[in-house]
C-alpha cells in the first residue's frame, strides 16, 4: 500500500510554512526513493500545531506538529511513515486535547479529506442531506431547517428557516441564493476554513437552499483577500457541476440549480447584506434602506436568501440527521454548534466547534490556555472589531446570543480576540471609532460623522482636555450611532467603545504628568 501523507494546503497553514514543509517532504521522498501520495488537505483548525503533518498508518492516522522543514529528515529517520515516535509526534489527531473536546458537526470533514475529492466527501457522509432534500417538498425542507433552530451564523442570529420561508412564499420568475463569504471581522477564519478545507459542504448547503425556496441560481461573494478560497471554490464548483450536483437536474431530480463565485473589492461594509447586493449588481457598496427586505426584493429586485457560509454549511447535517438531532445541541434559543475562532494574545489559537453554552472563561482559559505571553488576561473582544470588550468579571457569561446581549455584548461571527494586561483600552476604543470612520460607506450621518467626531473626542480624553466632559460626549455620540445608523457598522461601533469605558474606566484617566526635575 502506498503511504499517504497529509499536509494542509489552506492559507492558514501556508502562512505558517506548510508549503516549505511539503517541498521538503517531496525532496526527502525522492532522495530515499520512496513512493508516497501527498494529500493537501485543509487544516483541522489547531493552528498552534500547524504545519501539522499526518500519515495514514495501519493503525490509523498519526499526526506530527508543528513541523519545520528542518524536521523532515529526522522524521523519516524516525520512521514517521509508520507512525514512529519523534519530538514532533502528536499521536492520533482525534486524541489531541484541543480537537478531542470539540463537537464537530459543520466541520466534521475539515482537515480530514482532499477538499476537491467528491468521492472522499461522499465517503464521509457528504450529499446525504441533499439526497434527502430532493425527495422532499420545499415546504418540508424549510420546516425541518426552521425546527432545527438554526440561526444566522454571520452575526445577526436571525432564524434561517424564517428567511427561507419568506423567499419560498414570495412569487417571482427568478429567485437567488447569495452566500455572504465577505469574512471581514478580526479573529474570524471559519468561513475561509470551510471554503478551503471542505468546499462541497457549502455547495451542498446552497443547493438545498435553492431546492427549498425555488431559487435556481446562487452566488458566493468572497472577499478579495481570500485568493486561496476563491480558487478552491471555483474548482469545487466545476467538480460539482460535472458530477451533476449542480445543473439542470440536481442529482437526477427535476430541480435546477447552478452557482458562481464572485470576488468583492475589499470593503468591510459589504459584509452587510444590502451593501453586498449592491456590490454584486456592480454598484457602489452602500447600505440600502429596509424595507423592502432582501427576501422579498433582493438581488436584481428578486426574492433572495442571503446567508453566511457557516449557516449554509450547517444545513447538510440538519437534512441528513434531522432537526431534532441538531436542536439537541446548545442552550435556550441558541441551538446547534458554533465554530468559535480563538485568536489574539492566546496560547492555543484556532477554531473550536462546540455546542452553545460554554462560558467565556472556559473558552479563554481552558481551551485557549490563557495568554501567549503568560501575563493575566485583561480583556476579551467577542464578535470582531464591533464586539464588546469583556473583563474577567464577565467570564461566567455562557456563549449564547441572548446571554451576550444581556451583558451588552454580541457573539457576531464568533471570533474571540484575547488581550493581556498591557492593553490600553482607551486606544482600543479609539481604534473602534477610527475603524468605523475608515470603513463607513458614507450613506448615513450617524456613522459617517459620528465616528470621525468620536476619534477626535477620544483624542481629547487622551490629552487630558476636560476628560469627564469628553466622556459624556462620547457616550452621547455612541447612543446616536447605535440607534440612528442604517446598518450594524455604525450601530455596533458603540459596543467596543462603551464596554471599554464601562469596564476599564481607569484607562480613560489622563496619564500623570511627571514632576519637573529640580
Amino acid at each position: 500500500m502506498i503511504p499517504r501523507i497529509y499536509i494542509p494546503g489552506d492559507s492558514g497553514a501556508l502562512a505558517l510554512g506548510a508549503e516549505k514543509v511539503a517541498k521538503a517532504v517531496r525532496a526527502e521522498l525522492a532522495e530515499r526513493g520512496i513512493e508516497a501520495k501527498i494529500v493537501r488537505n485543509g487544516s483541522r483548525g489547531a493552528y498552534f500545531l500547524e504545519p501539522m503533518v499526518e500519515v495514514a498508518t495501519a493503525k490509523g492516522r498519526v499526526a506530527y506538529g508543528p513541523v519545520k522543514p528542518s524536521d523532515v529528515k529526522s522524521l523519516f529517520d524516525s520512521g514517521f511513515l509508520t507512525g514512529g515516535h519523534h519530538k514532533r509526534w502528536l499521536g492520533a489527531p482525534d486524541n489531541i486535547p484541543f480537537l478531542a473536546k470539540q463537537t464537530r458537526l459543520t466541520f466534521a470533514r475539515c482537515g480530514i479529506n482532499d477538499p476537491l475529492s467528491l468521492d472522499a466527501y461522499k465517503s464521509l457522509g457528504g450529499l446525504k442531506g441533499l439526497q434527502n432534500a430532493v425527495a422532499m417538498a420545499p415546504a418540508d425542507i424549510v420546516k425541518q431547517v426552521t425546527e432545527s433552530g438554526l440561526r444566522g451564523r454571520g452575526g445577526a442570529g436571525f432564524p434561517t428557516g424564517i428567511k427561507w420561508k419568506t423567499v419560498l412564499d414570495t412569487t417571482a420568475d427568478k429567485k437567488y441564493i447569495v452566500c455572504n463569504a465577505d469574512e471581514g471581522d478580526s479573529a474570524t477564519f471559519a468561513d475561509r476554513m470551510i471554503m478551503e478545507g471542505d468546499p462541497f459542504v457549502l455547495i451542498e448547503g446552497m443547493v438545498i437552499a435553492g431546492v427549498a425556496t425555488g431559487a435556481t441560481k446562487g452566488f458566493v461573494y468572497i472577499r478579495s483577500e481570500y485568493p486561496h478560497a476563491v480558487a478552491m471554490m471555483n474548482k469545487a464548483v466545476e467538480v460539482a457541476r460535472k458530477a451533476g450536483v449542480l445543473g439542470v437536474n440536481v442529482l437526477g431530480s427535476p430541480n435546477a440549480f447552478d452557482m458562481e463565485i464572485r470576488v468583492g473589492a475589499g470593503a468591510y461594509v459589504c459584509g452587510e447584506e444590502t451593501s453586498l447586493l449592491n456590490s454584486l449588481e456592480g454598484k457602489r457598496g452602500v447600505v440600502r434602506a429596509k424595507p423592502p427586505l432582501p427576501a422579498i426584493q433582493g438581488l436584481f429586485g428578486k426574492p433572495t436568501v442571503i446567508n453566511n457560509v457557516i449557516s449554509l454549511a450547517s444545513v447538510p447535517v440538519i437534512m441528513d440527521k434531522g432537526a431534532a438531532f441538531y436542536k439537541d445541541f446548545g442552550m435556550g434559543r441558541s441551538r446547534g454548534t458554533i465554530p468559535i475562532q480563538i485568536a489574539g494574545n492566546v496560547k492555543f489559537g484556532g477554531l473550536f466547534e462546540a455546542a452553545f453554552g460554554m462560558t467565556l472563561g472556559q473558552i479563554v482559559d481552558e481551551i485557549g490556555g490563557g495568554t501567549a505571553t503568560g501575563r493575566p488576561v485583561k480583556a476579551v473582544q467577542v464578535g470582531g472589531p464591533l464586539g464588546a470588550y469583556f473583563p474577567r468579571a464577565l467570564f461566567d457569561t455562557p456563549f449564547d446570543y441572548e446571554a451576550f446581549a444581556a451583558k451588552d455584548g454580541l457573539i457576531g461571527h464568533a471570533g474571540i480576540t484575547v488581550f493581556d494586561d498591557t492593553a490600553d483600552m482607551l486606544k482600543q476604543a479609539r481604534f473602534a471609532m477610527e475603524f468605523c470612520a475608515i470603513e463607513s460607506c458614507g450613506k448615513c450621518t450617524p456613522c459617517r460623522i459620528g465616528s470621525t467626531r468620536g476619534v477626535e473626542t477620544i483624542d481629547k480624553i487622551a490629552a487630558g482636555i476636560e476628560p469627564e466632559k469628553q466622556i459624556a460626549l462620547v457616550t452621547d455620540l455612541c447612543n446616536t450611532m447605535k440607534f440612528g445608523s442604517l446598518c450594524a457598522l455604525g450601530g455596533f461601533t458603540p459596543y467596543p467603545v462603551m464596554s471599554a469605558l464601562n469596564h476599564f474606566r481607569e484607562d480613560f484617566k489622563p496619564a500623570p504628568v511627571a514632576e519637573a526635575a529640580e
